[in-house]
């Protein structure tokens, strides 16, 4: 039996639009055994596909065809820990389990880039596979077909907090929302806040992350699609998060604070309790995830 755990992602870190992302420490945890069939629970009482259309399995399936091998069928359970269609990666999870699955069943034969490069095709971008597979801040270029990816271990002295609402919403209609075109000082404007936000996990120098997670491609046309979440971006920055930005396609807001500053979160889950509006909000205290999805 084969085991993956998978850890959950925060893509686009506000400017870096399908090629910035992050892992943190919230994880599904999934077993492959080959077998007659397919057999596909979930442990924990999530209610998962369990025919052919489960994303996981048609991930696996995609490794066997890509290797030409025939599969005799599956026997998967999925531990689910990451909330469904919040802007959390679970189905970039689902994804790089099935692939890692898969992968290890067959003895390994592909590398990490060539995986990468299948989750992405998948997926559509690597924005969330690229950090769930690897683990980390990862930033991310799709060139000729093939995933190009460079990964940096995230300081052990920020942390993340999730401001997670009790309803979901869907990549496709958090899609639907955005323009079809858009101008040039935009595309600037994001291209510049992407290069320092990744300059900023790069050299360490946290106090430029207000200004480069900063965006205009996505976030404002997401953000009336998230009742209040105006009002957690306020909330989160008034006490003292060093940035606050769409977490995905949303609806999550995510925070990035300072590992020490623990009475962040007491605040913050007292000031959504106190808000007839933000009380549909619940705050998680995530850390980073820098070792990425693990094969056992």
């Amino acid at each position: 039996m084969i085991q993956v755990t998978v850890p959950a992602t925060s893509a686009n870190v506000g400017a870096g639009f399908d090629s910035l992302g992050l892992a943190v420490s919230m994880h599904n945890v999934f077993t492959f055994e080959e077998c007659n069939g397919i057999q596909i629970s979930s442990v924990d009482g999530t209610h998962v596909p369990a025919g052919s259309n489960n994303l996981v399995y048609r991930s696996a399936r995609v490794v066997y065809d890509q290797l030409g091998i025939p599969l005799r069928g599956l026997r998967i359970t999925q531990r689910n820990d990451i909330p469904m269609a919040r802007g959390l990666g679970s189905s970039s999870a689902c994804i790089v389990a099935g692939i890692l699955g898969a992968n290890a069943l067959l003895g390994d034969k592909l590398t990490k880039r060539q995986m990468l490069t299948l989750a992405t095709a998948i997926e559509g971008h690597p924005d969330n596979v690229a950090p769930a597979m690897l683990g980390g801040f990862v930033t991310s270029v799709i060139d000729e077909g093939q995933v190009y990816s460079v990964k940096k271990d995230i300081d052990p002295e920020l942390a993340f907090a999730a401001f997670v609402p009790d309803f979901r919403l869907l990549t496709s209609k958090a899609r639907a929302a955005l323009p079809q075109m858009v101008s040039h000082k935009d595309a600037v404007y994001n291209l510049s806040r992407a290069a320092l936000a990744t300059a900023a996990f790069c050299d360490g120098d946290y106090g430029l992350l207000g200004v480069a997670t900063k965006d205009t491609l996505h976030q404002q046309y997401r953000l009336p699609l998230i009742q209040g979440g105006d009002e957690v971006f306020e909330l989160a920055l008034d006490l003292g998060a060093l940035a606050a930005y769409i977490s995905g396609a949303g609806p999550t807001i995510m925070a990035v604070i300072h590992k020490d500053d623990t009475a962040f979160f007491d605040r913050a889950a007292a000031a959504l309790q106190q808000s007839e509006l933000l009380r549909h909000f619940t705050v998680h205290r995530l850390l980073a995830d820098n070792t990425g999805a693990v094969v056992e």
